[in-house]
């Protein structure tokens, strides 16, 4: 899904990138309200995490792979706000060290795989969370949900841009029809790495899980006819706040398995064209792209430049890839929650209101 330079106009790419600026502005000022003691440490485990898993290609028809794009894993887990900012980032990683998805086409393909991802499966998932039983498995089920439509949905997305701004004269039908065929058999792959993503968090912490907040509610008694809230148990020990249970633990092994992932497991991803590659291909899409602006990179197609054992250098790309998004994306996040703690100390505080409120 990853739009090359040359695919779409400077016009439409210029307007796509407006477009994904205002958006990434907005996220930045929502992020702040959604970033916690329990989101922050995780954010920017979300995005190395999301990069390390979109290093995995799985095969999904002859000749034909896919990818997560991460926007339903990234909405679900810490937020839609940071959900935008947390696939952002891994786009801008990949492309500007990678070159993965053109640089001129980095307003299309943030608007496409982060925006439009995000916001589908996050509408989608409250949608289903609302009417499901307030239960774990609920939440499992909307992720899987969510993420399966997030997919073709951009799959959409896409092919409205290319009617707006294509470089080759396709038939759009043509497009359209491959583009959401084969992404909806991606999406079932997004979809399952999404719903055991989440479903592993809950199991272990849900109190992390953003969209598993007020799954819990408490227990009833009928008195006189009425429904009170039952007294908690004396005898049961009383658990720690979650903003005190330390999230250490949950951030080690996420880092250790994006590692892993990145570093070892990649080396056996799919190496056939993914759902875009193949689409612009065999429909002539492709025509007039145009080479990547960091295809000098030392981490050029995800290897390190003079190593000439290609385990060695995949493994060794990946590693780098998931270290320097976890700190670009971490950077990011704490800067947003010192400012959201800044802005909500009492030295913030007007003297007017701290006055009436005394």
């Amino acid at each position: 899904m990853h739009v090359p330079d040359g695919f779409i106009n400077v016009p439409v790419s210029a307007a796509a990138g407006v477009v994904a600026a205002g958006a990434v502005a907005v996220s930045l000022k929502g992020a702040r309200r959604e970033l916690d003691e329990r989101t922050a440490p995780l954010a920017g485990l979300v995005a190395a995490f999301i990069f390390a898993v979109q290093m995995l290609n799985f095969p999904v028809a002859a000749g034909t792979s896919g990818h997560l794009l991460g926007g339903a894993l990234a909405a679900i887990l810490v937020g839609p706000f940071t959900g935008v900012l947390c696939v952002s980032v891994v786009l801008l990683m990949q492309g500007v060290l990678f070159a993965d998805g053109g640089l001129t086409a980095l307003g299309v393909n943030i608007s496409d795989m982060a925006i439009v991802t995000t916001v589908v499966a996050y509408l989608v998932f409250r949608g289903l969370v609302k009417v499901l039983p307030r239960k774990r498995r609920s939440i499992t089920v909307a992720s899987f949900v969510a993420a399966l439509l997030s997919v073709p949905a951009a799959a959409v997305a896409f092919t409205v841009i290319y009617a707006l701004g294509g470089t080759t004269d396709v038939s759009l039908g043509k497009v359209a029809t491959a583009m959401v065929g084969v992404h909806v058999l991606i999406g079932i792959g997004e979809a399952a790495i999404t719903a055991l993503t989440v479903g592993a968090v809950i199991a272990v912490r849900p109190d992390l899980v953003y969209g598993a907040r007020g799954l819990t509610r408490p227990l009833k008694l009928r008195v006189g006819g009425e429904l009170v809230d039952a007294p908690a148990a004396s005898a049961a020990p009383e658990p720690a706040p979650a903003a005190a249970r330390s999230a250490r633990p949950v951030w080690i092994a996420g880092i250790v398995a994006s590692l892993v992932l990145a570093g070892f497991v990649s080396f056996y991803a799919a190496t056939s064209p993914d759902g875009l590659e193949k689409v612009a291909h065999d429909k002539g899409i492709d025509k007039k792209a145009e080479e990547h602006a960091a295809a000098d990179s030392p981490l050029a197609d995800y290897g390190v430049k003079d190593i000439a054992d290609a385990r060695l250098s995949g493994g060794l790309a990946g590693v780098i890839g998931v270290g320097v998004t976890v700190v670009a994306g971490s950077t990011i996040f704490w800067a947003l929650r010192r400012r959201r703690t800044n802005d909500t100390s009492p030295a913030a505080v007007p003297e007017s209101v701290t006055s009436e409120k005394a």
